[in-house]
């Protein structure tokens, strides 16, 4: 926080009557104190980059995810790219799954409807400023069927690629022991890593687990 005890705050939205409404609610919370506004994504990564003044920089930005041009989500990749401790909040009108987990990939702490009440938002706000999410119970579920959409179309349940050795390991019929042995890892790791397997991929067993990376087409024959 600023040496003034006020948290600078940035706001980013293609509609000069959302800014304004946005900037006319936060004049009247001493904590906060708006010093940017930007009509797009490129113009808010252009502030920032011209800023210069580090004393000057916000804290925290509230940004529109649908803009012409550089929308919410590709503006924050490029601003966490560039300003990594930055804390976002994107804003929307709309709540699409694969939109949601695309804001929390690109670096938002939240992700938040328009329709929230103000003790929400200010809510949101406090929480992106100690780097802990705030989200309300329908876009949690959204983020979680956002994830759920991306890993069936990558096709490999979101494993890690140790996950995938073991499971490959596994297919080719080896206990933990010896997967262990074969990844230099212990066994109660190797035990750690099929757990993960088991409920990422929604299966019971070992067997399962076989079956599956065959029918992907993962393991080699011969």
């Amino acid at each position: 926080m600023s040496g003034n005890d006020c948290v600078k705050l940035m706001i980013v939205d293609d509609h000069d009557m959302v800014r304004t409404g946005l900037r006319t609610y936060l004049m009247l919370e001493p904590k906060f104190e708006v010093v940017a506004e930007a009509g797009s994504g490129q113009a808010a990564l252009d502030w920032l980059q011209s800023a210069g003044d580090l004393d000057g920089m916000p804290e925290l930005i509230l940004m529109d995810l649908m803009m012409p041009g550089m929308d919410g989500i590709e503006a924050t990749k490029a601003i966490i790219s560039r300003y990594p401790d930055m804390k976002i909040i994107l804003l929307t009108s709309f709540l699409e799954d694969d939109k949601v987990y695309a804001a929390i990939e690109a670096g938002a702490v939240s992700y938040v409807l328009k329709t929230v009440s103000s003790e929400e938002l200010i809510y949101a706000l406090n929480g992106a400023l100690r780097g802990m999410p705030v989200m309300t119970a329908d876009v949690s579920q959204a983020l979680t069927r956002g994830l759920r959409q991306r890993t069936a179309q990558t096709g490999d349940e979101g494993m890690t690629e140790r996950e995938k050795e073991v499971l490959l390991l596994i297919a080719e019929g080896k206990n933990n022991k010896e997967i262990g042995e074969e990844l230099h890892i212990s066994v109660k790791t190797v035990k750690t890593h099929v757990s993960n397997l088991l409920m990422k991929c929604e299966l019971e067993d070992r067997t399962q687990l076989a079956v599956l990376a065959h029918r992907k087409g993962w393991v080699k024959n011969g």
